[in-house]
């Protein structure tokens, strides 16, 4: 392991089944050992991750092989985190946080292993796949030949997946999972009504708990909020 700084608090950095894993440490641990689980882009935006470092929570991070969210990667992931429970004393449940592609992993690792989390932070996250990449609908971004080239899967594939962030919905809401979410209302990389709107929707009409912070006149970035305050709250209220 070596031994660094981020954004001021010490932080540990090694390899873990061959991928770069990071465990940043806040200056007072709280009693519970709650933590953060970055599931992609691990640098970017990174102020509510600082304001929970500040109130005694951990950060993690472990690198995916590439960023539209492999089976392989969410299995490593559950790994990652009965490493940090047995080698950092981390809490058993983690609190993911899913910007842009990272909301794949985010609501797809809280599907498939919900033992593992306690609430969820999205941020403009891909949620439907064929809004993007694939640009059906008003999504205007190109990534359709990058996500062909890391899955194999083309736009064809995508009219009959039923592997989306969206068709797993119902999973995040048997297990009660509590979810904070913000996007930006002129997002034409990952539109909100094609993706974020889905859930909410979803889950306002069936009894879930979620609470969505919309940011007018602003685009895929910056992500998270100007004050991250009001997302530590449900985060620190929830994350259990």
């Amino acid at each position: 392991m070596r031994e660094n700084r981020w954004n001021g608090f010490k932080c540990e950095e090694f390899l873990f089944e061959g991928m770069r894993a990071i465990i940043v440490f806040p200056e007072k641990a709280e009693e519970e050992r709650r933590w953060l689980f970055k599931t992609e882009y691990f640098d970017a935006f990174p102020s509510l991750e600082i304001e929970m470092l500040k109130r005694g929570w951990h950060l993690a991070y472990v690198a995916n092989v590439h960023r539209w969210c492999i089976d392989e990667d969410l299995d490593r992931k559950d790994r990652f985190c009965k490493y940090l429970c047995e080698h950092f004393k981390l809490s058993e449940k983690c609190v993911p946080v899913g910007m842009s592609c990272g909301g794949l992993f985010g609501t797809k690792f809280a599907a498939k292993y919900p033992n593992r989390v306690s609430a969820l932070y999205l941020d403009a996250p891909v949620l439907n796949l064929l809004s993007c990449p694939a640009g059906v609908g008003r999504a205007k971004g190109a990534l359709m030949e990058e996500f062909t080239r890391a899955t194999g899967m083309t736009i064809i594939d995508l009219m009959s997946y039923r592997e989306n962030p969206i068709d797993k919905m119902h999973i995040l809401k048997e297990h009660d999972i509590p979810i904070v979410m913000v996007y930006g209302d002129s997002d034409d990389v990952v539109p909100y009504e094609e993706n974020g709107l889905v859930l909410e929707k979803y889950l306002r009409a069936n009894g879930g708990v979620i609470e969505v912070f919309g940011k007018e006149n602003c685009g895929h970035h910056p992500h998270g909020l100007s004050d991250p305050t009001p997302i530590a709250d449900f985060i620190s209220k929830y994350g259990k």
